[in-house]
């Protein structure tokens, strides 16, 4: 899709967002150009959008106001929590999180499923309902919804493709620019998995972008790790040495760039930098190969329109660091965001899984942290 197409499509989905629309029923009312050429006069909050062309991020700002989000994970004690059995001063549901979080200066939003107690207001809302009713919610508080951790099909077939668009119109119901999962395309080491996963991932990203939406995978630290896809086969006949590839690396050379993106998590990226740093060729030999995130994502950069901006502080365990509050520990985010490339151009969703714990476990910790990330990640200057 050239930059052209990719901002009337974009386009087109503000308006349907502001008509109350899906983007079907807005195609079958007017043309893409029409209905970019209407944006202007449509009402509504509209999704912060920079091409890599023009993008600036004025004034040295590396995440623009627009940009900066933050996945619900992150305060999924604040969205989980019963409102009659709790302090009444303490955020619960998504209604009440979402006031919250605005108040922060946060204007998108990630979800992690669509559940909440059942006792907050609105109640069950993984529903069609429920969508529409978060929708105004989201609305009313200046926010915009960006994607979900969902779960994307391993095979397509009728009912998986069938299963996928109600997705889809949930996702649109909601004004999504993207759909994806908190999961690796697949968690196996061998190239002929990899294959598969290629396969089935143009097919839904192609589905995907029917809809309206860009379909996106989440890395974990394996998916930086070293293919096995040469050298002796094992008794199970799977491949036991590397050409040199990462997983991803060969997911992003496989898959279409049209249909197909990714949501880097930085933290578990540098991870990867810390535990993957060495892989067997297939001579036998052992080949050093250090990872660079930010020069993965600058090779294409527009394939990565999500990051979860997750900090680390570096420690002696396997992993290499321990996730922090955003700003709190030694990932070198001013550096990643210089590097990569189409400045303004990528959502940087703040994510911290030990958010309600960490520095200390308190009823209104997560909260506090998503506050003091937002500071942090809005002060990123470069």
């Amino acid at each position: 899709m050239d930059e052209l197409t990719e901002q009337a499509e974009h386009d087109a989905r503000i308006l349907g967002r502001s008509l109350g629309l899906t983007r079907r029923q807005l195609l079958a009312a007017t043309t893409g150009m029409a209905a970019a050429a209407a944006v202007g006069l449509a009402g509504g909050h509209t999704h912060a959008h920079a091409t890599p062309a023009a993008a600036s991020g004025g004034n040295g700002v590396l995440v623009p106001p627009g940009k900066r989000g933050i996945i619900l994970y992150t305060v999924r004690d604040a969205v989980g929590r019963n409102p009659l059995t709790t302090d009444p001063s303490l955020p619960s549901g998504f209604k009440a999180v979402f006031e919250e979080l605005a108040k922060m200066g946060y204007k998108q939003i990630e979800f992690a499923g669509y559940n909440q107690n059942a006792n907050s207001p609105g109640g069950n809302v993984n529903n069609v309902a429920g969508a529409q009713l978060l929708r105004t919610w989201l609305d009313d508080n200046g926010l915009e919804a960006e994607g979900n951790h969902g779960s994307i099909p391993s095979v397509v077939n009728d009912a998986t493709l069938a299963q996928f668009d109600a997705q889809c119109e949930i996702a649109n119901i909601l004004g999504f620019g993207h759909i994806g999962t908190g999961n690796d395309p697949t968690r196996s080491s061998y190239l002929a998995d990899w294959q598969t996963a290629a396969e089935v991932w143009n097919t839904f990203g192609e589905r995907a972008a029917s809809h309206g939406l860009k379909l996106y995978t989440h890395n974990h630290d394996q998916a930086y790790s070293f293919l096995l896809d040469s050298g002796p086969l094992d008794a199970a006949g799977n491949p036991t040495r590397s050409s040199g590839l990462r997983r991803l690396e060969w997911f992003l050379q496989h898959t279409d760039p049209n249909y197909v993106y990714l949501e880097m998590d930085v933290y578990w990226a540098h991870v990867a930098q810390h535990r993957y740093q060495s892989f067997t060729a297939p001579d036998g030999s052992v080949v050093e190969d250090w990872f660079d995130p930010a020069g993965l994502v600058a090779e294409q950069t527009t394939r990565f329109p999500l990051f979860h901006a997750k900090d680390g502080a570096r420690n002696d365990s396997a992993a290499g660091y321990s996730i922090v509050p955003f700003g709190a520990g030694d990932i070198d985010y001013t550096t990643f965001f210089q590097r990569i490339g189409a400045k303004g151009y990528h959502n940087a969703m703040y994510e911290q899984d030990n958010a309600s714990s960490v520095p200390m476990a308190s009823p209104s910790m997560s909260l506090e942290n998503a506050a003091s990330s937002y500071a942090n990640l809005a002060a990123l200057r470069g």
